[in-house]
């Protein structure tokens, strides 16, 4: 019998990487496995952040080898050159031969639904199929991930989602969130069997401003309902480099993981 914990992610980002640029009240330094110790939670989706980390990752696997489970950006954020040029793909399949914990990879900010000057996708549908293959192709089968946003729902995504394993699903402005309902839905009638997670920021990205603690609850309160009616296979909680500062959000989604994560899922 699996317990809530084991449904429980956390976005990691090298330490300090929201340092600048999203008017957070105060300078990070905890690290992506000290803060996933500090919010008790066990999984750990370790993404790319403007090029930081850079391979050979085996250092900064080894940090992480004491989490469960472990997802890597094989292309990091929207601000990340490096491996959007070059993806982490064959690194990735090397390093899950060294460690066990290694479960999958994961492709950030896919879509581009905000810039029309910009290609819809960061890479073409037979891009995807060959970052599966290769995936797949690991000593041990490797998951594919991607992350979508509510924004993206009106964008042709259903043949590029095909090609992913699973799927992250963010509201990126706190403002949107009490729609969730309501474009969840949209996103289960556009890819009815791909499996998802629901993301859920704990710092209101979109304005640059702290997540109100009722828009976390009710993040929390929904993504646990939806993990018990099998809608979700996942919560995503984001980001490591906020969990250290003091967040009102934060700290109330850290008592919820502890009073929630041990009930038996059924």
């Amino acid at each position: 019998m699996s317990a809530v914990r084991d449904r429980l992610w956390l976005w990691g980002h090298h330490e300090g990487s929201h340092n600048t640029g999203w008017n957070l009240p105060r300078p990070s330094s905890i690290s992506p496995p000290d803060a996933a110790k500090y919010m008790g939670i066990d999984n750990l989706i370790m993404v790319t952040y403007c090029d930081v980390p850079r391979p050979p990752l085996d250092d900064y696997a080894k940090r992480l080898s004491p989490l469960k489970r472990v997802v890597w950006s094989i292309v990091g954020d929207a601000g990340s050159v490096r491996n959007a040029e070059n993806p982490d793909t064959d690194e990735l399949v090397r390093i899950s031969g060294l460690f066990p914990n290694i479960v999958g990879g994961i492709i950030d900010d896919f879509f581009n639904a905000a810039d029309k000057e910009k290609p819809m996708s960061r890479f073409s549908i037979d891009d995807l199929r060959l970052f599966n293959q290769k995936l797949k192709s690991a000593p041990r089968p490797l998951d594919f991930w991607g992350v979508l946003y509510s924004h993206d729902l009106d964008l042709p995504i259903a043949k590029y989602l095909d090609h992913f394993d699973a799927v992250t699903f963010w509201t990126w402005h706190a403002g949107d969130i009490p729609k969730l309902e309501d474009e969840f839905a949209r996103l289960e009638k556009t890819v009815p069997n791909i499996r998802k997670l629901l993301g859920c920021y704990m710092w209101d990205y979109g304005a640059c401003r702290p997540m109100p603690v009722e828009f976390m609850e009710y993040q929390c309160q929904t993504g646990l309902e939806w993990l018990r009616e099998g809608r979700i296979e996942g919560m995503v909680f984001l980001a490591s480099c906020i969990c250290d500062i003091g967040l009102e959000a934060v700290e109330w989604t850290r008592r919820w993981i502890s009073e929630t994560a041990n009930q038996e899922m059924r």
